[in-house]
């Protein structure tokens, strides 16, 4: 046999959906390679710097960042930055000696798998969003391969590189049919009351905050109990409606597998890794896209699913005139709530995990380090 003490670079960040597929992807090496070594590299003061060490990684920090839309002395200084992250990658990956890089979007991937391939070292893209970011674009022609989410992405990227795998996501959602009852225990949730989950993403909504906070009499007269995930920039601000009755307000959610299963219908964002999710999870959606991301690639990750009837959407400018409205008629009609959680679970792609992990390991095999021996 041999002994396979593997080292992998992985580099994702900014955000959840930056940062919490990377650490799904390191924990499935680890499980089939348990001797393996892993390294992450994110950006300075970026919430990567804290979620990889809870999640048992180390971690390294480049000096980098996106460009600003507007003119600000942030963008006086990317291309300072750029160089410096570069650098800095190109030492990491010297000192490092991975056998492996791995990119899962965000501004300090760029740096560190364009230093891997100067260096010849496989890498691989994972891809989460219908519409790439520019950081993956510019990565696509040095990638070995790459790992996505949606059909019609050889627009952009090498036809021969792209393997549709999905996102990868938390393995507990995969039963939390299972969990119903334990889960509205846990929220101190009344069983017969129907449940609205918010989730704004990993840092939260403002819009979607301001939103609930002005609904909040509106989603009473609805006979609904609240789950509110408001994100960490805006709790301070609104954690005094969780002394409201049947509203619950929180920073952040960690047990998300709880909440999706104590979930009757949910309103999200529709980041791409939300979206994974909530396709296994299988509950009736209303995702409010941002509008303030690149290429405006949430609304076109949420059409992806409403294109199928398998969710909402409400428009962010639509919001005040539309959502009472649609709100009011999804949560009368129990067949379409079922109608939209049937299809939204048929758009799952459950194994993601495994199949970008399969991929990996193939390119592995060919590049086991010249010292390790095969043992008899």
């Amino acid at each position: 046999m041999v002994s396979q003490k593997y080292k992998i670079i992985l580099s994702g960040g900014g955000t959840g959906g930056h940062i919490y597929p990377a650490i799904a992807i390191a924990n499935e090496i680890k499980s089939r390679f348990p001797e393996a070594e892993f390294l992450f590299v994110g950006a300075k003061d970026r919430m990567e710097m804290e979620k990889v060490p809870q999640a048992g990684y180390k971690i390294k920090g480049l000096w980098i960042s996106g460009i600003q839309r507007k003119l600000t002395l942030k963008n006086l200084l990317f291309p300072f930055k750029v160089i410096s992250s570069l650098w800095s990658a190109k030492n990491i990956i010297k000192q490092f000696k991975p056998n492996m890089a791995i990119g899962t979007g965000g501004f300090a991937s760029g740096p560190l798998l364009y230093m891997a391939a100067l260096n010849n070292i496989p890498s691989i893209i994972q891809e989460q969003n219908s519409y790439p970011g520019i950081t993956n674009k510019l990565l696509a022609k040095k990638a070995n391969k790459i790992c996505v989410a949606y059909d019609g992405l050889e627009r952009f990227f090498p036809k021969e590189k792209l393997i549709k795998t999905g996102n990868p996501v938390r393995q507990d959602l995969l039963d939390i049919d299972t969990k119903t009852v334990e889960a509205k225990n846990h929220f101190n949730l009344k069983h017969a009351k129907f449940t609205l989950l918010v989730i704004g993403g990993s840092l939260g909504s403002r819009r979607i905050n301001e939103l609930i906070e002005k609904e909040l009499d509106f989603l009473d007269t609805q006979n609904v109990q609240i789950i509110w995930q408001c994100g960490k920039l805006y709790y301070q601000q609104y954690k005094i409606y969780g002394n409201t009755k049947n509203v619950q307000v929180y920073e952040f959610l960690n047990n998300m597998d709880f909440a999706y299963a104590a979930a009757d219908i949910v309103i999200s964002r529709a980041g791409a890794i939300s979206v994974s999710e909530l396709c296994i999870v299988g509950k009736p959606v209303i995702f409010i896209p941002s509008p303030n991301v690149a290429e405006d690639h949430q609304t076109k990750n949420a059409l992806a699913v409403v294109n199928n009837n398998a969710a909402l959407l409400i428009k962010e400018e639509d919001l005040d005139v539309d959502f009472e409205n649609k709100f009011s008629q999804l949560i009368a009609s129990a067949e379409k709530q079922n109608e939209l959680g049937e299809n939204i679970k048929k758009l799952a792609l459950i194994n993601a995990t495994k199949e970008i992990v399969d991929e990996v390991e193939k390119l592995l095999k060919p590049h086991l380090p010249s010292s390790q021996t095969k043992e008899s």
